[in-house]
Formats: C-alpha cells, structure tokens, sequence
C-alpha cells in the first residue's frame, strides 16, 4: 500500500513538473529555477542561466502543495515556505508563497547523478590546468583544503571532484563525510556518510566523528559552532579533509570562519585557523560562468593577518 501510494505521488509530480523533469535529467543541469514572474530559468555546469519557458503561478502553486504533502506537511500564507527533497530523486527544493513574494517562487537544486571531475572542469575553462594540478597535490599532501564561494558558485560540485579524486588515488583513506542535504557524491569504497537532522546536529555528529576512524574529515558547508570542532579535528591527527564555507573571495572566507568560530568561544582563534587551513580554492560566478579564481596555501599568520599565498 506504501509503494503504491508513492508510486501515485511520484506520478503526479512528474506531470505536474512537466518539461522539468527533462531538465532534471540532464547531467549538466545544476539548478532549475521559477521567479515570482513566472519565468523558468536553468543553469548548467559551466554556462549562464538561461530562461526556458514560463509557469503559471495555479501550477506552481499545485506543484509546490503535492511537494509539500508527500512529505505529509503544508505550506500556506501563513507557513509559505518549504524547505525540503524532492521525492522523486532526492533533489533539494526550496519554495516560498506569497505574501513573501509576488508570485509563487522556487529552486530546485539537481541531485547530482554524474560526478564532474577536476579534468572536466578544465575541460569546460572553469579551473586551468595549473589549478587542476594544485589541487590534486593538495588531495596527495593531505592538505586541508576550504573551498569558498558564494551563493550557487557550485562549491558543492567542485568538493564532489575534489572528493572523487581522493577515491581515485587514494582509496584506503576512510572518508567521513558531514552534511545536511544530501548533495556530496562519493564513490570511495571505504566512507561514512552521516546527515545531520534537527535531534544531530553537525557539532553533535563532528564529535561522533571521532569516534568513527576517519583518516579524512569532510563536510559539506561549515556553518555554525562545529567550525572549532572540526578545525581542532584537522589539526589533531586528521588532515587531508575539505569544508565548504559561504564566502566571496579567498580572505573572506576565514573570516567567516573566524566568525563561526566564536559561536563556539570568545577565545582568539586565527593561529588554529592558519593552522588548521591548509589550502583555500575560490570559486565565483562571472558573465561567462563559474570560474575558479585563486588557489591559496595558507602560510600562518603574520603581524596578526593571514599569509596567503597565490600558487596558481
């Protein structure tokens, strides 16, 4: 009875979702997006958003409410915003109703089902070679690496290369990996992946962490107080690990870190910082696309400001 009933949900989405779900099939597309106008709007891997068609806002709204009950919950004026997974595949949906905005409004972040790979990213003039081969020294090293970006920059897509290179060349390494949406990939034939919920929290699950004998720590986006966690945890016996921080060049993301860090302590914590952070990879949005801006080591500290040094 279950099947069937999730069968019917999945059906419905489907019609309901239309010519969307050609687009969620494409293994390049990154995002799908519906503005308040009701124009739809599809971004792929290595090029701009492009507008593709229109929706009318009844649809919408219908598409958003059937989201909304398969995962037995409502969205309404008074509720209008849903913050969930598609059932079909998993991929991350966010929608908000009016009065927040003019017009039904949402983003459906694709599920990855192809992993990019560094040399794609070349491939497709996102990274240069040079960049390429930094990071893979990076991964060999066991550098700790931060990879920052800002909204839809595609950290999330850059970690999964970097993730697929350490299974590529070292696949003893056991990866524990951290998140709270299911978007990291990773094909390592020895990792943990373990998803926060709102009863484990990322800090509760980066202590349970330690417990599990990861060789590599990982998280998907650092956001809060488990910064300290983790930087105390790459420093002690587990390097090689990567973190996402949302941040718009290559400084600012240790000060965001620094900022997330003193939820935690009011303690000055730049030297664990510069020496918990071994490598920074910068990733932007530009008018031809994502770009890869600066790969960084992360020399210390010196008269109180982080040594940065470009090796690109």
């Amino acid at each position: 009875m279950q099947q069937e009933q999730a069968d019917r949900l999945a059906e419905k989405l489907r019609r309901e979702l239309g010519p969307i779900c050609d687009y969620l099939a494409e293994p390049n597309v990154i995002e799908v997006m519906l503005n308040p106008d009701g124009s739809l709007w599809v971004e792929r891997l290595g090029h701009k958003m492009v507008q593709v068609g229109t929706m009318e806002p009844y649809k919408a709204e219908a598409l958003i409410g059937t989201v909304a009950s398969g995962l037995r919950t409502t969205v309404t004026r008074e509720n209008p915003i849903l913050e969930c997974e598609l059932p079909i595949d998993g991929s991350r949906f966010e929608a908000i109703l009016p009065p927040n905005v003019v017009g039904p409004t949402f983003t459906i972040r694709r599920k990855a089902t192809k992993i990019f790979t560094l040399g794609d990213y070349v491939d497709d003039r996102i990274m240069t070679a040079r960049q390429a081969d930094l990071i893979r020294d990076a991964v060999h090293s066991k550098a700790n690496i931060l990879v920052v970006g800002g909204t839809g920059t595609g950290k999330t897509t850059l970690t999964n290369a970097i993730i697929d290179h350490m299974a590529e060349t070292v696949p003893d390494d056991r990866l524990v990996i951290i998140e709270d949406t299911a978007e990291i990939q990773c094909r390592s034939p020895n990792a943990v992946i373990l998803r926060a919920t709102e009863y484990a929290d990322m800090l509760r699950l980066l202590k349970a962490t330690m417990r599990l004998r990861p060789d590599r720590i990982l998280v998907g986006e650092v956001r809060g107080a488990e910064a300290l966690s983790l930087l105390k945890a790459w420093n002690t016996g587990h390097p090689g690990g990567i973190a996402t921080v949302h941040a718009n060049d290559a400084r600012s993301g240790l000060t965001r870190v620094e900022s997330l860090v003193a939820e935690a302590t009011a303690a000055p914590m730049q030297n664990v910082i510069a020496a918990a952070v071994n490598v920074i990879v910068s990733i932007a949005k530009t008018k031809e696309g994502r770009k890869v801006r600066e790969v960084l080591r992360v020399n210390g500290l010196r008269a109180g400001e982080y040594d940065l040094e470009p090796i690109n």
